[in-house]
């Protein structure tokens, strides 16, 4: 892929990954063939900001582990109603990191 094509698709998309996976996933688009970039603007990435505030709202019902594709914790959090509460406080801090790298981690699956 060319510098400027690698240069604007991180632009575009930093809000999805952690800052610390930027430089590694330049290195792997760097790697990675021009025909690529069309499969990687398709790829659909989950917005943190998004699962964030149905972690809040929607929490306890395991909504968010749903969307994130974690069906076995949103089946747990929807029946025991996120543990008593406990998992949904834990997840207000740590979604949007999950989201991160499950973006990452699918990214990585299409390069």
């Amino acid at each position: 892929m060319e510098k400027k094509d690698i240069d604007l698709y991180l632009t575009t998309n930093a809000k999805y990954f952690e800052a610390s996976a930027i430089p590694v996933l330049r290195q792997k688009l760097e790697k990675a063939s021009p025909d690529s970039l069309a499969t990687l603007q398709a790829c659909d990435l989950k917005d943190p900001t998004v699962l964030l505030i149905v972690s809040i709202f929607l929490g306890s019902l395991g909504i968010d582990r749903f969307m994130l594709g974690d069906v076995g914790m949103g089946v747990l959090k929807l029946l025991t109603l996120g543990c008593c509460g406990i998992l949904t406080i834990i997840d207000w801090f740590t979604i949007s990191r999950k989201t991160k790298q499950a973006n990452l981690a699918k990214i990585s699956m299409v390069i």
